[in-house]
Parts: C-alpha cells; sequence; structure tokens
C-alpha cells in the first residue's frame, strides 16, 4: 500500500513540475531593462516548468549589482499552463567609493572614486577613482560582464598609480618615488552559474626614482621599464546572499605572466588563489573567512610582488611595510548585527588579520621566520544601507601582537572582503 501511495506522489509532483510556462513577467524593476533581465535568466516560455532553473536564477539576480533581493511566483493558468513571476527589489547603483587608512606613526592615505553599477540598464560598470598616498593617481575602470551575450563580456582599465614605495635592501631601506601606468583588456566569459573566466593583457610602464634612505650599487636609483602582463582568473562561486548575510564558498584564482626585458626587473609568474566561506551564525551573526596562497618566481630583488599592506590583507599594519616572492594570509572575522531599522544596518566587527611571507631569494622556511609574521586582532563597526549597492561604511581598528608592531585606523566602503 506504501509503494502505491508513494507511486501517486511521484506522478502528481512529476505531472505538476512538467506543467508548460506560457507567460514569463518581470516587475519592480525601473532602471534596470526587462530585456536584460530576459536575457540572463534561463527560463524560457513554451519550457516545462523546473524549479531548481528557476531557484539558480533568482540566485543569480541577487548577485547582480543593481539586485537588492528578487523572488519568484508560480500561477495556474485555466488552461493549465503557468504564468512565472520574477519580482525584483532593485539598488540604488550610483555609488561612490573611500578608502582612508591611518597607522600610529601619523601615516595617512585615501582614495575616493564614483562608480555607475548599472549602466544603460544592463549591469554595465563604469567609474573611476581619486588616490593621495603622499602622491596623487587616478584610474578609470569600465566592465561589462554580458555585453556580448548572457555569457560573455568585456572589461577595460587604466590607470596612473605614483606611491612612494620602500625598497628592502641588506643595508637598510630606501625609499623611491613608484609610478605604474597601465592599459588593460580582458574578455569575461560565463561557464555556468557557479564557473566564470577571465583572460587578457596589460601593458604598463614602472618607473622609481630614489628619494632617499639606504643606497646599493647593485640597485638602480632611477629605472623605467615597460611590461607585458599576462592574466587569467578563474572563479569558482557558490555563494548566497540575502541583503547583507552572505553564506556559502567562494575560491579565485589569479594567474600571471609578466614579461620585460630589463635584468633589474626580470620576468616572473605569479599566482595566487583566494578561498572565502562564509556562514551564518544564528539570526543575526555573520561569520567570514579568506585565506590566501601566494607563489611568484623567486627572483632575489628588492621589488617582490607581494606586499604587506593595509588595504590588502593587514588591518593596522601600514603602507607596504614588506614585500616577498609567496604570501600566507588568513583574515577571520565575526559580523554581528546589533540595529536593523528599515533600510539602515548597524553591524559589529571583531577580527583577526595574519599572515607571513617568503623574502625574496629566500626558502620556504621564511614563514616561520619571527620578522616575516604579522598577527593584527581588532574590531570595527558596519553602517550599511540595505538599498544601495555595497554601502557598507566601514571602520577598523587593528592592533599588532608581533614583532615590531604597529596599530592604526583602516575605513572603506564595502566589506573587507
Amino acid at each position: 500500500m506504501k509503494n502505491v501511495i508513494y507511486i501517486l506522489l511521484f506522478i502528481v509532483t512529476s505531472s505538476a513540475w512538467s506543467q508548460q510556462i506560457s507567460e514569463i513577467v518581470i516587475q519592480g524593476n525601473k532602471k534596470t531593462k526587462t530585456s536584460f533581465i530576459r536575457n540572463i535568466t534561463k527560463i524560457e516560455e513554451g519550457a516545462s516548468l523546473d524549479s531548481l532553473l528557476i531557484k539558480a536564477d533568482i540566485s543569480r539576480l541577487k548577485r547582480l549589482p543593481a539586485i537588492a533581493h528578487a523572488y519568484y511566483q508560480i500561477t495556474p493558468k485555466n488552461d493549465g499552463s503557468v504564468k512565472v513571476v520574477y519580482g525584483v527589489d532593485e539598488n540604488f547603483t550610483i555609488i561612490p567609493s573611500a578608502n582612508i587608512y591611518t597607522t600610529d606613526d601619523d601615516e595617512f592615505a585615501y582614495r575616493l572614486g564614483l562608480y555607475e553599477f548599472n549602466g544603460l540598464g544592463r549591469n554595465i560598470v563604469f567609474g573611476g577613482y581619486y588616490q593621495r598616498d603622499i602622491y596623487s593617481s587616478f584610474g578609470l575602470n569600465f566592465r561589462a560582464p554580458y555585453l556580448f551575450s548572457k555569457n560573455a563580456g568585456l572589461a577595460i582599465n587604466y590607470q596612473d598609480l605614483t606611491t612612494s614605495e620602500p625598497v628592502f635592501l641588506e643595508n637598510g631601506t630606501a625609499d623611491y618615488k613608484y609610478n605604474n601606468e597601465s592599459y588593460e583588456i580582458l574578455g569575461l566569459y560565463e561557464f555556468n552559474f557557479n564557473n566564470r573566466i577571465e583572460a587578457g593583457v596589460n601593458y604598463f610602464t614602472e618607473t622609481y626614482t630614489y628619494k632617499s634612505g639606504a643606497n646599493s650599487l647593485e640597485v638602480p636609483q632611477d629605472l623605467k621599464v615597460n611590461k607585458l602582463l599576462y592574466i587569467l582568473i578563474y572563479e569558482y562561486n557558490n555563494v548566497n546572499r540575502f541583503y547583507h548575510y552572505v553564506e556559502g564558498f567562494k575560491s579565485t584564482l589569479n594567474f600571471q605572466y609578466v614579461t620585460t626585458r630589463d635584468e633589474a626587473l626580470p620576468e616572473f609568474l605569479i599566482g595566487f588563489n583566494d578561498f572565502v566561506y562564509y556562514k551564518r551564525i544564528g539570526k543575526k551573526g555573520n561569520w567570514a573567512t579568506r585565506l590566501r596562497l601566494g607563489i611568484a618566481t623567486n627572483n632575489d630583488s628588492p621589488f617582490a610582488p607581494f606586499a604587506v599592506d593595509n588595504n590588502l590583507n593587514i588591518r593596522g599594519v601600514g603602507n607596504t611595510i614588506d614585500r616577498g616572492t609567496a604570501a600566507i594570509v588568513i583574515n577571520t572575522e565575526y559580523r554581528h548585527t546589533l540595529i536593523e531599522k528599515g533600510w539602515f544596518v548597524l553591524q559589529g566587527n571583531a577580527f583577526v588579520d595574519g599572515g607571513s611571507w617568503r623574502n625574496p631569494g629566500g626558502d620556504l622556511g621564511d614563514f616561520g621566520d619571527d620578522q616575516n609574521l604579522r598577527v593584527y586582532p581588532g574590531g570595527g563597526l558596519r553602517f550599511i544601507h540595505k538599498k544601495i549597492f555595497n554601502t557598507v561604511f566601514r571602520i577598523d581598528y587593528g592592533v599588532g601582537v608581533t614583532q615590531d608592531a604597529t596599530q592604526g585606523f583602516v575605513i572603506g566602503i564595502g566589506q573587507y572582503f
């Protein structure tokens, strides 16, 4: 008897989900084009109802910068078919960006920008930034992931970046004025909901000008080199969002090959992978962890590619205080919602950032060297607007507990990771 019941339930369920979709309605969108939403979603009129496909479409829409939330409704029609409604709750997408940091040695730097994340109603991102870090810098960015189809797009970037860079020599530290002017173009392709790839080239010119500090006959005081960088990025993304809460796993592999004809800055390979895991804790908590593993050609050069920096990996550590040819960095934090009223959310945040680096020309034993190890616990606040994309205003204060530690604020827009 039980087997008969199971068979009947299977037949009824199968029949229900094999209903034909006769009508698809998009609602709630004002700026985002209906044609764009139809283009990137998978369900089609005339096809059989597929709950898994619909849920994947909804998750895809939630990931778009233009969409704060998405939902669906299925309504039976008199002819036995169904109407599917996709509803969206849009974000405001013309967003300023800001990053500010200080350390206890009175260092101060900032980056300000303005970006449109839903250009032409098709989730095209374009904008630029201005940075002041002793010297002035700026950049322009264009990114259209669905420019050619529901799977293929293009990104174009330009930057003129100038900073004061420490160069670590055997007899001390030298300060150089560093400039990087670059032109980059990337092809973007999405294999499916979870997997995408970026590939392209970056042509750039690096200029180093000696300012003060130690010097060495083996290291030039003025250097200008043209380089060509080949880029390959692969991302697996299984992260789900509910407004400011996130849950799931994401892995991003970044591989680069840099060519040059100058012996002072030799060509090299660099690869690093970011593993990010998010977990909901109860109704108001969110745990987030990022692990970066990176390695590059082990050239014995003072211009090594992996930097220890406030805005990249260790909050409170300072501006590019060290460099290496391999890196292990972990950032873990617990975010807890303290206040949630309508569009406004206030989160508290407790974190630990830690990492270690391989010295240029060194070996993997450098990871255990006390001079290379940095651990910075700290805390902060998050001020969040639920209806404006990426409007998370963060203030963190990190305090070092390892050798030669500093402490300082790191302020920015968007979660740290």
